[in-house]
């Protein structure tokens, strides 16, 4: 796992990214090295490796372990985006150790490219049926699509209520137009960058104000639901029990511990 140094006192987001097939945390961190500086203001990005090692580029070949994948979606234990009624092996392995990862670290929320947004679109559904302790307060999306494993079918059914930020490229044929478009209209109200290039992750100064005001939106979200429920917690008070506690009443002969007051 790879984070950033935290220097914010909590005033940054904490944001899980999850890299695409074939990659991991640090070569995607590397990637997104851009995007972090810009929003170095507003974020904290936490970066993991999938568990599980992505098989040889070539049918015989020797597999290099820093190429990771979160799941496999064809029965020869590889992964491709337009696969459709395949297997999802590995899934269950991948989900408990992103569970874990933003229990441990705290994170508001996720930001996934490729395969790693695919997964970034099946934790929000599952967070939003309440199946994930994992309770993202926002998703960034890039070069996302729905995932076509048999497993994975009935998880866009129900429209994710969740602010989404989704960016795709016009010319990408690794994971195409259409299908990033389908993954976004599985959000509610989704925001949607779109850019000339292929398939890449992009920080370029066309896109900066956008990122900016999409981030800088959700701190501000943040911090004031923190305020909120900061305020709600200093006026909270518990009554402790007189020291005649349990004692029966002559009133209405029932123990003060029965009482429905706290």
């Amino acid at each position: 796992m790879s984070k950033e140094s935290a220097s914010s006192g909590g005033s940054k987001l904490k944001v899980l990214a999850l890299h695409g097939y074939r990659q991991n945390a640090d070569s995607f961190k590397s990637k997104l090295g851009a995007l972090r500086k810009l929003l170095n203001k507003y974020v904290e990005f936490v970066f993991i490796s999938a568990p599980h090692a992505a098989a040889p580029l070539e049918a015989g070949g020797e597999s290099d372990p820093s190429h990771r994948s979160w799941w496999f979606n064809k029965e020869d234990r590889t992964f491709k985006g337009t696969n459709q009624g395949g297997p999802a092996y590995g899934f269950e392995d991948s989900l408990k150790l992103v569970e874990k990862t933003w229990q441990a670290e705290g994170c508001h929320g996720l930001l996934g490219f490729s395969q790693g947004a695919c997964f970034v679109g099946l934790l929000c559904d599952l967070s939003t049926r309440g199946m994930t302790p994992m309770k993202p307060q926002f998703a960034v999306i890039g070069a996302g699509f729905r995932s076509g494993s048999l497993v994975h079918l009935n998880y866009y059914e129900n429209k994710i209520e969740l602010p989404s930020l989704h960016i795709y490229g016009e010319t990408d044929e690794i994971i195409t137009k259409d299908m990033s478009e389908s993954l976004a209209e599985a959000f509610l109200d989704p925001e949607i960058l779109t850019l000339s290039g292929g398939h890449y992750f992009p920080a370029q100064s066309s896109l900066k104000e956008a990122y900016i005001e999409f981030f800088r939106d959700q701190l501000q979200q943040h911090l004031e639901a923190k305020e909120l429920q900061n305020a709600t917690e200093e006026n909270t008070f518990h009554i402790e029990e007189p020291s005649g506690a349990g004692m029966v009443t002559e009133e209405n002969g029932e123990s003060d511990s029965d009482s429905d007051s706290d």
